[in-house]
């Protein structure tokens, strides 16, 4: 599926939709450039989770765990993973495979961490069609 959005409030709404279906046990991976939208991606996604929290990057804590929702959320951002094994000396396995749904950014720096049943978020800009466009890609491997 290919959604184009043309201001952050469409990100947002859409990930919000996206999440509102959302299960316990799911995986969402989530890649781009810097400055592409995963913030307000994820931002929308807690939104529709019901998340009261201030949803913010973890990206020097790695996860940030959100459990004021329908169920718990937990944010991954892997950017300065610097060997998958920091992965699981916080117990990745075990929010893959818990009670909530997990949202990683910058998943292709952890390919071969990643569970086989997932959905690929991609979002991406197009400057000549806008400062604020935007092309999200969503691939489901089940």
């Amino acid at each position: 599926m290919i959604i184009e959005t043309n201001k952050p409030e469409e990100t947002y709404g859409f990930a919000k939709q996206l999440s509102e279906q959302a299960k316990p046990g799911q995986v969402f991976t989530l890649t781009g450039d810097l400055g592409v939208g995963k913030t307000v991606f994820t931002k929308g996604f807690a939104a529709g989770l019901a998340v009261t929290e201030d949803v913010n990057s973890p990206t020097f804590t790695i996860v940030q765990e959100y459990t004021s929702g329908r169920i718990p959320f937990y944010h991954f951002d892997v950017y300065r993973i610097g060997d998958v094994e920091e992965l699981y000396e916080i117990g990745f396995d075990d929010y893959l495979y818990g009670d909530g749904v997990c949202m990683i950014e910058w998943a292709n720096l952890i390919e071969e961490a990643l569970p086989d049943v997932r959905t690929d978020i991609v979002i991406e800009k197009d400057l000549e069609r806008g400062f604020d466009y935007r092309r999200i890609t969503v691939e489901e491997h089940t």
